[in-house]
């Protein structure tokens, strides 16, 4: 979302502009108990007044000038949504705004020493001849916070209103009815495909553990750390196999044994 040119006090005023002024500013006058402005194209007086009471009430300018100007300090906040009730959650929610905190599959996301322990052994396994996937890596603290709380609102193990609140996410759990707010926060929760309760806390939010699936066929001649060359014959020719597993903690991946394809610093 974006405006061309100047709306307000002596602006251009193009139609389309002025409509999402128009738009922005009734998301803060409908928040703030305030009448809205008619969606109309035009800016009147009506639109000049609203301009100037949010730079006063919302950005505190000692002197408002009325006008936003594309990119301005007034631009930016109206469009952050600054001054205005953060959208309700739900599917609407999630559709629009759950692309924005995406998980990572890239070893380079992940943290030192382990980025580095981790890009070693995939090398050694790859140079071996094995087959290697990569389904995640660094998770995102946000959507991991998001996937949270849909869930304990959903259950009810945490009220709406009781979210914590996280730096740069706008969304509004409570509805203002309960059960609303517990609708909302279950089709989160099922557009995120939840099973069980998700923690806010892992290796991977942390950028210390990487998911991934290995074969091969044959017998693997793979380098250990000091780039002695190390033969595992025996099955299973996967991440499940104990002499890879040993090998593996060599460069500093531990495999959590009860998850399959789950490695990390600690082995957690």
């Amino acid at each position: 979302m974006a405006i061309g040119a100047s709306v307000g006090k002596g602006g251009i005023n193009d139609l389309a502009d002025v409509l999402v002024v128009q738009h922005l500013l009734n998301d803060w006058l409908g928040f703030t108990g305030q009448k809205l402005l008619p969606t109309s194209g035009e800016c009147g007086t009506l639109t000049v007044a609203a301009i100037t009471g949010y730079q006063g009430k919302v950005l505190a300018m000692p002197a408002p000038d009325g006008l936003i100007s594309p990119g301005g300090k007034t631009w930016l906040a109206l469009a952050a949504g600054q001054g205005a009730r953060p959208p309700l959650s739900g599917a609407d929610w999630w559709n629009a705004n759950q692309a924005k905190y995406p998980n990572s599959a890239a070893v380079t996301d992940l943290i030192q020493p382990f980025q580095a322990n981790a890009a070693a052994f995939l090398k050694a396994l790859k140079d071996a001849g094995a087959t290697v996937t990569v389904s995640a890596t660094r998770r995102n603290a946000t959507r991991a916070h998001l996937m949270h709380y849909s869930w304990c609102v959903a259950k009810g193990s945490v009220a709406p209103n009781k979210v914590p609140a996280l730096p740069g996410l706008k969304i509004q759990w409570d509805h203002g009815d309960l059960a609303k707010s517990k609708a909302g926060a279950q089709a989160m929760s099922d557009l995120f495909q939840i099973a069980f309760e998700p923690s806010l806390t892992s290796r991977h939010i942390e950028g210390r553990a990487i998911d991934m699936t290995i074969s091969w066929s044959g017998t693997l001649k793979i380098k250990d750390k000091q780039g002695k060359t190390r033969e595992i014959a025996g099955t299973p020719r996967s991440g499940d196999n104990p002499d890879l597993q040993k090998l593996g903690a060599g460069y500093g991946a531990i495999k959590l044994l009860s998850d399959p394809p789950h490695w990390s610093d600690d082995g957690h």
